[in-house]
Order: structure tokens, then C-alpha cells, then sequence
């Protein structure tokens, strides 16, 4: 099944039928990496599925990652083994499943006295063991000059050697476009700018569909399923209390930040793990779209929202830490992008820290039937899909099926991957958009950072990209890539957009002002 063109809005109209007329098995609420997952298991297996996200996928927390599909060397220190086999699995198996968007990217972690070298040698001898035939490659300990030459910004003194290791390195909100048009090749539905604003019980006060709204044509829709699953991050609570509005909080909101620095000021090809920062953390430098990016943070937070601020406390954190490990040290003027993203923790226990919460996820099932999962990560999404399909199938009494995303490769598969095409990302559908480019699909929008006219015209057509924030953050990168450059290219995005869509110039003046808006908090003030 291909995935349908959504530029034109009769055929989005179409397909927004269908919520109604559709008696659906399973409902999602979310369209991040948890509901995608979700969503993509519930399809694979044969039921009638429909997600429905408020916003663009992957608009929150998963299109703000640290760009990484890894075990968590640090979960392992906390002696949680369990979450680092299931992560170090499901690593593996989106290794095999997306090579187009996931790849093996080498750490280093350097050392400055004898006990880190024993303690990190023999740490990442286990974590290799751990992923057993799905490993991505051995640890091993390089010499003070190996490691001086693998990291040449990094401080020479006092430096004894490093531990290199192998994790993974990914483009978050790429892969979930690309679960997206999965989830329509499946035989599911899933709709960006869907608001779900109320729950729908039957006569036994159990869950038996949503109310929600489009978002751009204000219509409303009443949508029947069997099954109805909160998948909504930081903001299960808000559906929690649709269903009970003296739900108790389940969740506690920590936020992470990111820095975005020119790759001079780490030019090397392996991605820096510092393994323990000033406040217990680790922190990361990763390679990422010709880029680096720095982070991150563990700052509990009161309130969730869909754009949170970076705190000049963690900036000046990142920044300082950065500067201890790298020779040429980042200013605030050198900082490109800041993005900050919000995890959802289980609600913790007394005096338990954020950076101390388990990234499990959690299952909860309240009387109405209404499905709820917390917690969880990136990496395992698709474990986190399985568990709560299976887990729907057990109590409403369901036949069982078999999943079969374990081996599912992902929409844009390819086993001929050039890293170094920035046109990789796209995997099989490359060469289409290749052909747009050597047609009548104009030249470069921006050539810093790679972007045409033709993937504009092939997020708009292909991939449901309804804003230019929708292709300049989500389905190309240039907001957190460089904000500054995305800001300039956002008329001509815009433009481009108008002309595919048939939008007028008063939608163009009114996107390209909110971009700025937006954009504009991604830049540091000097």
C-alpha cells in the first residue's frame, strides 16, 4: 500500500472519513515514539488501527533526542541489567530493521586515572556481553596516543588512554516518519493535528472510543474502538483525568538540553561519552548530520509543554563540562541550535533524583479500560508496542496474534547506505527524490545544509508535512542543524509549500512569522 499524497485536502478529507465510519480495534493517543510503536505493532498484527497526535509526529520529546539508539552504559552502573538487555536487543534489531536511518557509531570515553580504566574495561566488557549476537562490536582499551589521535580536541593532560565502544547513532524524528508511512503501508491510519478532546464510555462506563478535532478545520469526529491507548508522554495525566478527573499524577517531568556546535569544535569521527559529570551524569558529543551535538541534562521540571526552554543553567553546564574535554573551547556565540526535550519518568519514589527513575516503561490499566504506558525510551519503542498490544489482547480477552516487527523492516530500507549522501536518510526513496532534482524541482534552498526544493515537494506530498516548522524541524533538520540558516530559508520553504498545497500568500506570511517565532528560541542570546 502506498502511502497516500496528504497536500491535497480532499483525499486528508477522505481519509478523516473514516474515523467515523471506521468501528476501530485500537485507537492510539500520540504520535510520538511510543504511540508510533504502538500503532505499528497493532497494524502488523491485523487490527483496524487509528493514531491521532495533536500536533506534527515526533513534535515533542522524540524529535529531541541525544540522536542515540543505545543499551545506556549509565543504566548499567545503576546495576538495572534487565532495561540494558531489552535496550541493547531492541538496539540491534532497528539496526537491521532501518540501516537508512541507524548506524554503528563508535565511542570513546577517556581516561585520566587507573581505576576508570579498570572500572570502564571491564563495564563495557559486560555491556558488550549483554547484547551477546546483536552487538554492534567489541570494547577495547586504545593507548593515550590512540586515543589523542581518534579525539584531537580532546585535553592531553593528564590522559592515560580511552575505552572505545560501539553504540547506536540515529535521526529520531526521520525514523518516525518513517514508522508513519509504515503504519498507512500496514493497513493503519495515522493523522497529525488531530486533538483528542474528550473520551467516549458506553452504558458500563467503559472506554469505547475518543472525541477529537482537526486542528486546522476545527471539525470534530466521534471515533468508536475497542481499545483505546494513552500514548501520550508528558502529558498522560491530561488524558488520565478525561477518564478520572481525580486521577492521582503518574508522572514526573525532567527535561534534557542540547547544545549544537560546529563540528570544528569536535572534528572527530568518534562520538565523546564523559561518564560522569560534575552532577553524576553522563554526557555526550556526537557527530551528528556534519554537526555536534552536546548534551545532556537531567533538570525536573513542574510543568510539561510542547516547546520547552532550555535553562540558562543547563547551557552554561553543557558549555563548561564541554570545555574541560574539548581543546578549542565553545562560547555561547558558537552554539548553532539549543533544543531541549521533556522525558516522561514514572512519578518517583521519596527523594529519588530523575537521573535515578528507571527508563522501563510501565503499563497501566484503569477500570474503565482505558490503556496507559509510561516511561520507556527511544531505543525501545518497538518492545514497548509489543508489551502493550499483547497486554490489550489479554484483558479484553482478545485471540492472541504474534508480532512480527522484530523483523519488520521499516519504510525506506535499503542495505546500500552511503553515509556520506545526505541524501542517506531517505533510504529507498532517495533516488525518487534524486529524480525530482533532476527535473524541474529548482536548485539548493540552503547548500549548507543540503536542503532542495525537491524535499520540500516530498514532505508535502509523501510524508504529511502540513507547516514549514513541520519540514524544517521534523522532516529535514535545519532548525536544530542551524536555526539561524533555517530562519533565512523559511520564506522560500514556505513558497515552496504554498505552491504544492494550494495556500494562498496570507498562509505564507502567517507560517513564516510563527517559524521565526519559534526559531527564534533556539538561539542563544549573546
Amino acid at each position: 500500500m502506498n502511502l497516500p499524497s496528504f497536500h491535497d485536502d480532499a483525499r486528508r478529507k477522505v481519509f478523516l472519513q473514516q474515523l467515523e465510519s471506521t468501528s476501530w480495534d485500537i485507537a492510539i493517543i500520540g504520535g510520538g515514539a511510543t504511540g508510533l510503536g504502538i500503532a505499528l505493532e497493532a497494524a502488523t498484527r491485523g487490527y483496524k488501527t487509528v493514531l491521532l497526535e495533536q500536533s506534527d509526529f515526533a513534535k515533542g520529546t522524540s524529535s529531541r533526542s541525544t540522536k542515540l539508539v543505545h543499551g545506556g552504559v549509565r543504566y548499567l552502573a545503576q546495576g538495572n541489567v534487565k532495561l540494558v538487555r531489552e535496550a541493547s536487543i531492541e538496539r540491534g534489531l532497528l539496526y537491521r530493521n532501518a540501516p537508512h536511518l541507524v548506524k554503528n557509531q563508535s565511542f570513546i570515553i577517556p581516561l585520566y586515572n587507573f581505576w576508570d580504566r579498570l572500572k570502564y574495561t571491564i563495564g563495557l566488557k559486560i555491556y558488550d556481553w549483554i547484547a551477546g549476537r546483536l552487538s554492534l562490536g567489541s570494547s577495547i582499551f586504545i593507548s593515550r596516543a590512540d586515543t589523542l589521535r581518534r579525539l584531537p580536541n580532546v585535553k592531553s593532560e593528564g590522559l592515560i588512554g580511552g575505552v572505545l565502544y560501539h553504540d547506536g547513532q540515529f535521526d529520531d524524528s526521520r525514523l518516525a516518519v518513517n514508522l508513519a508511512q509504515s503504519i498507512y503501508e500496514h493497513g493503519g491510519l495515522a493523522f497529525n493535528y488531530i486533538q483528542v478532546k474528550g473520551l467516549i464510555k458506553n452504558d458500563q462506563h467503559q472506554i469505547a472510543g475518543v472525541e477529537c478535532i482537526d486542528t486546522e478545520t476545527k471539525k470534530e469526529y466521534k471515533v468508536n474502538a475497542k481499545a483505546v491507548v494513552n500514548a501520550t508522554g508528558v502529558f498522560v495525566d491530561d488524558i488520565l483525568q478525561l477518564d478520572n478527573p481525580s486521577a492521582s499524577k503518574t508522572i514526573c517531568v525532567s527535561q534534557g538540553t542540547h547544545l549544537v556546535l560546529d563540528k570544528k569544535f569536535y572534528p572527530a569521527d568518534h562520538a565523546l561519552m564523559i561518564p560522569e559529570t560534575s552532577d553524576g551524569r553522563v554526557l555526550f558529543a556526537v557527530p551528528w548530520h556534519d554537526k555536534v551535538v552536546v548534551g545532556t541534562t537531567d533538570t525536573p521540571v513542574d510543568t510539561a509543554s510542547l516547546e520547552p526552554m532550555a535553562l540558562e543553567k543547563e547551557i552554561a553546564f553543557i558549555l563548561d563540562t564541554a570545555s574541560q574535554y574539548f581543546v578549542q573551547q565553545p562560547t555561547r556565540a558558537d552554539v548553532l541550535s539549543v533544543y531541549a526535550g521533556l522525558r516522561p519518568l514514572a512519578a518517583p519514589a521519596k527523594g529519588q533524583k530523575t537521573k535515578e527513575i528507571s527508563r522501563s516503561h510501565k503499563i497501566m490499566v484503569s477500570p474503565s479500560k482505558l490503556f496507559t504506558i509510561l516511561g520507556g525510551k527511544w531505543t525501545t519503542f518497538r518492545k514497548m508496542g509489543e508489551d502493550l498490544v499483547n497486554r490489550v489482547e489479554t484483558e479484553l480477552h482478545w485471540e492472541k496474534r504474534k508480532t512480527a516487527t522484530p523483523s519488520m523492516h521499516i519504510h525506506g530500507y535499503t542495505n546500500t547506505v552511503q553515509e556520506d549522501d545526505p541524501f542517506s536518510v531517505y533510504g529507498s526513496d532517495a533516488h525518487r527524490i534524486k529524480g525530482m532534482m533532476n527535473g524541474d524541482a529548482g536548485a539548493w534552498i540552503s547548500e549548507s545544509l543540503k536542503i532542495h526544493k525537491a524535499q520540500i515537494i516530498w514532505a508535502v506530498n509523501e510524508e504529511m508535512a502540513r507547516t514549514v516548522e513541520d519540514v524544517l524541524s521534523r522532516r529535514t533538520r535545519a532548525l536544530l542543524l542551524d536555526a539561524k540558516e533555517s530562519m533565512r530559508i523559511a520564506p522560500e520553504v514556505a513558497a515552496v509549500m504554498a505552491d504544492a498545497m494550494g495556500k494562498d500568500d496570507t498562509w505564507i506570511k502567517e507560517q513564516v512569522e510563527q517559524y521565526k517565532k519559534l526559531a527564534e528560541r533556539y538561539l542563544l542570546k549573546v
